[in-house]
């Protein structure tokens, strides 16, 4: 199937959201993306094509995102193919993407900030983050959730567990 526009894809898409640490500058991203379009536009579940597409979000969030009703939905397989091709891009570029330690959030400047769960916790019980501190759940599994929850409050986030204060 055709790589399809990021904002074609319904709801109920499959979603994986990769958290880049450090960000993406702009020429990383372009090559980043243009090896993610290649993979997409041949990926396959099963022999059947995927339809899908991506998006990248403040040079920070790849967003990669199956429509399961068009056609075949993403199996181990298939994903392990993504997880692999994505590691490639890791050592290419020196930026890390498939890392769940990182945590996302918006600094007081309004820019995203990238933290391990342990720094996340201890800038919390010094004060310098909290309940209304914004964070990006990149957890989510369906663009329903990613257009809906994606960058929120950490009280309203898996991210209140973090918080001490």
């Amino acid at each position: 199937m055709p790589l399809v526009p990021f904002a074609s894809l319904p709801d109920d898409s499959r979603v994986w959201v990769f958290g880049a640490d450090p960000a993406l500058n702009e020429q990383t991203s372009a090559r980043l993306l243009a090896v993610v379009d290649s993979f997409l536009a041949d990926w396959v579940a099963h022999g059947e094509p995927l339809t899908s597409a991506r998006e990248l979000r403040d040079g920070r969030f790849l967003v990669i995102g199956v429509d399961q009703s068009a056609t075949a939905y993403a199996s181990g397989c298939s994903i392990d193919g993504l997880y692999r091709k994505l590691k490639e891009l890791e050592q290419a570029s020196g930026t890390s993407l498939l890392s769940r330690e990182h945590v996302y959030y918006r600094g007081s400047d309004g820019g995203i900030r990238s933290v391990t769960r342990d720094e996340f916790a201890r800038l919390s019980s010094e004060g310098r983050i909290g309940a209304d501190t914004t964070v990006f759940d990149t957890s989510i599994t369906s663009l329903g959730e990613l257009r809906q929850r994606f960058e929120l409050p950490a009280a309203g986030s898996w991210h209140r567990a973090l918080l001490t204060v």
